[in-house]
């Protein structure tokens, strides 16, 4: 676990720029909507590029909320 040396659990999403930064991800692949990538206001845009690994974790767990839910229809009507 040498790769993990270094790394402080109690920063993880600390701050309300990286959970701006993960909702906004999470939420643009929940929703069926495109991106809106190129409609974002400059500040917005500024928090996904400064927090972007978390932009990246919150739309990963969009595609897992999404096969989730789609475990879970399959399971109540078959």
């Amino acid at each position: 676990m040498s790769f993990l040396k270094g790394i402080e659990p109690d920063t993880f999403l600390s701050t309300y720029q990286e959970w701006h930064a993960f909702l906004l991800g999470f939420s643009e692949v929940l929703c069926p909507w495109p991106p809106r990538h190129k409609t974002m206001s400059d500040h917005l845009a500024a928090q996904v590029r400064d927090e972007h690994h978390y932009y990246m974790l919150g739309r990963a767990a969009g595609i897992l909320a999404w096969l989730t839910i789609c475990c879970v229809i399959v399971a109540l009507f078959t």
